[in-house]
């Protein structure tokens, strides 16, 4: 049976999966979608929300009919997944169930502790340890708002 590649694409707006045939000369050509929208929540100003657990049933619910519909777990061979770039949650060790909604990428809500982390000149100690800048798009601070 022919090699599929199961491509799932976690994005901000919607979770998709993709199955790719790999043909003779290692070329991929597209043989079956799936794609659910989904929710996106915004608590206050510059605040962005997904439910975690609408992710992971996006994930589950697409890969499985991309599956279905190509002809079976049998013929796929590899799966990619990309995701939301900085899109932070905590999950609950014992239970497996998120403590939160996933904070996403684009919130701001930590502006202001990025902010005063630099105005206390920790900027170039983070990133000549990280390589990134002070900015609430990278996760660190989400995860001490989360924390917190």
């Amino acid at each position: 049976m022919t090699t599929c590649i199961l491509a799932i694409d976690q994005g901000t707006t919607s979770t998709r999966a993709i199955a790719f045939e790999v043909g003779d000369h290692g070329g991929l050509s597209p043989v079956a979608i799936s794609q659910i929208e989904l929710t996106q929540h915004f608590p206050q100003p510059g605040w962005v929300e997904h439910d975690a657990a609408e992710i992971w049933t996006a994930a589950l619910q697409t890969g499985r009919e991309v599956i279905q519909k190509a002809g079976g777990i049998g013929r796929f061979g590899a799966i990619g997944i990309t995701n939301q770039r900085e899109t932070s949650v905590l999950w609950d060790a014992a239970t497996g169930e998120p403590l939160h909604r996933a904070i996403v990428w684009q919130d701001r809500r930590t502006a202001d502790v990025s902010a005063r982390l630099a105005a206390e000149g920790h900027e170039e100690w983070v990133q000549n340890a990280t390589g990134l800048i002070l900015d609430p798009y990278f996760s660190a601070t989400k995860f001490a708002w989360l924390l917190d």
